[in-house]
């Protein structure tokens, strides 16, 4: 008897429509075979489906059965398929009427007991299900909730094979999740949380960071150990505004294609907060492998990517960051096929000015010669030194401001402020999907960012004595407009301009 189960497969962070044909009752030794591509994990779902089957009382086929996955020519990876084969299985062996199981995408992973586990990818299936006119989907209780996100389809929960079988067949009813439910049981913010509050000192360093978050602009902290760097870097997604729905859900088919969901290291409307070690391959960072997946800075997606002592990194794995940071996606192209993630996120990065991290400080002396310094420096290329907009000094804290008890601004202050310029954006971006100054176009920076004579003057004097580049040019004039909001002001004026041009003052000739 053959059965039919629809399922999916993840391509990148979009899912792409499977078919679980099983056929049972043939001739010859009594055995199962699968076909249509499938890797080591789909392969041995044989073992846990007849262990699932036999623990939760079901009858094991005594025949030669084929399951096939359709198309043939899609890889298929991961546990995904086990609760489909499984039911799939009931259907051609006469223990289960499938007829309701045609308007659900299922997936899950089955344990030995009959239990379900999650799976990566709910929210991509969720959307899959709506643009092929399923009625919803059927996935194990830990997946469900992400994919409840998703309106105009039914998310059913199901803790065991036992439970899904008694669904299909009418014995019981599952309430679907809502999506209010899902907003009703989002957990608190947690108490204690780090705050700007303390920071100490680095009034300098806080002010480029406000005016960083308020126009998505790209930021390096240079500076001793320390300093206070890292600390600064850590508390960034407490003053960015908080993601509407359909950013979150951006984010949220990102961390689940990964395999992070709300209940692991995601948290509920939070924009995500990446921090790699140096150590990292150029493949963990930019994304990649047999079947491509996101790396770190697609998961930093509407978020912030933290690179500690950027330096230390590998040439090759900072260079894989320029295409990304202009154009906001990365494209992976692999024998499996070629998949773009999306990758829209605000570089932070932080080194010491030496290889010894003391060079002009007043307290302690710097070993290192001037040849160090320079091949420490130049590990850092032009081009990308160019992307990144703000470079600030955070000097070393005096013994007085750590004594100090007086706590700094705190993190609500300085959001509330950053939330009316992003309002500012907003308004004169309205079509954008990301509606920030440092994602305007080269049409948009001539209509909002327009320049007087004597202005245009001032930024010419500024590009031939630090001898900027023509892409540093457009990301002044971007910086100087996000000022200019934080000032609440219509246009650009010496003062903004003047002040963006100051956080250029490590570029290139000076850096080196």
């Amino acid at each position: 008897m053959l059965a039919n189960v629809s399922s999916a497969a993840l391509q990148g962070i979009d899912a792409a429509p499977v078919q679980v044909e099983v056929n049972s009752g043939e001739s010859g030794e009594p055995k199962l075979i699968m076909v249509g591509l499938p890797d080591a994990a789909v392969k041995e779902s044989d073992d846990r489906v007849f262990s699932a089957l036999s623990n939760s009382g079901f009858k094991m086929p005594r025949t030669r059965t084929t399951i096939n996955l359709a198309p043939g020519d899609l890889k298929k990876e991961g546990p995904f398929y086990d609760l489909p084969i499984a039911l799939g299985i009931l259907d051609a062996t006469g223990q289960m009427e499938a007829g309701v199981a045609k308007n659900y995408l299922i997936a899950g992973e089955l344990g030995l007991s009959g239990e379900t586990r999650p799976v990566k990818g709910a929210l991509a299936m969720a959307l899959l299900a709506k643009e092929t006119g399923k009625r919803g989907v059927l996935l194990p209780t830990l997946s469900a909730r992400e994919a409840a996100l998703v309106e105009e389809i039914e998310v059913i929960p199901v803790e065991s094979l036992d439970a899904a079988h008694r669904f299909l067949t009418g014995e019981i009813r599952i309430e679907p999740f809502r999506q209010d439910a899902f907003f009703d049981a989002a957990p608190a913010q947690p108490a204690g949380k780090a705050d700007f509050s303390e920071i100490k000192g680095q009034q300098t360093v806080r002010r480029a960071v406000e005016i960083a978050v308020a126009g998505l602009h790209n930021i390096l902290m240079i500076g001793p150990p320390g300093s206070g760097k890292s600390m600064i870097a850590q508390r960034i997604p407490t003053i960015m505004p908080e993601p509407n729905l359909d950013e979150f859900l951006e984010i949220l088919r990102i961390q689940s294609a990964a395999g992070r969901t709300l209940s692991g290291e995601l948290g509920f409307m939070e924009r995500p907060h990446r921090a790699p070690h140096h150590t990292i391959s150029d493949v963990g960072l930019l994304g990649g492998g047999s079947i491509p997946g996101p790396g770190e800075i697609s998961l930093a997606h509407q978020g912030v990517l933290f690179l500690d002592e950027l330096p230390e990194f590998k040439r090759s794995a900072l260079e894989v960051l320029r295409q990304p940071l202009e154009e906001g996606s990365v494209t992976i192209s692999r024998s499996a096929g070629k998949v773009t993630f999306p990758c829209q996120f605000m570089l932070v990065a932080a080194m010491n000015p030496c290889p010894c991290g003391y060079l002009g400080d007043a307290k302690h002396e710097c070993r290192c010669g001037a040849t160090q310094i320079q091949r420490y420096r130049s590990r850092i290329s032009g081009p990308l030194l160019d992307r990144i907009d703000l470079h600030v000094e955070a000097p070393a804290l005096s013994i007085e401001e750590l004594r100090t008890e007086k706590e700094g601004e705190n993190s609500i202050t300085m959001r509330e402020r950053i939330g009316r310029a992003r309002e500012r954006q907003q308004q004169r971006l309205p079509e954008s999907s990301t509606p920030a100054n440092a994602r305007m176009t080269h049409s948009q920076l001539r209509q909002f960012c327009a320049l007087d004579d004597a202005l245009g003057n001032l930024l010419q004097r500024a590009m031939e004595e630090l001898s900027l580049s023509a892409r540093a040019y457009d990301r002044v004039r971007k910086v100087a407009r996000t000022i200019a909001d934080l000032a609440d002001s219509d246009a650009i004026r010496a003062p903004h301009l003047l002040e963006a041009i100051q956080y250029r003052n490590l570029d290139r000739n000076l850096f080196y």
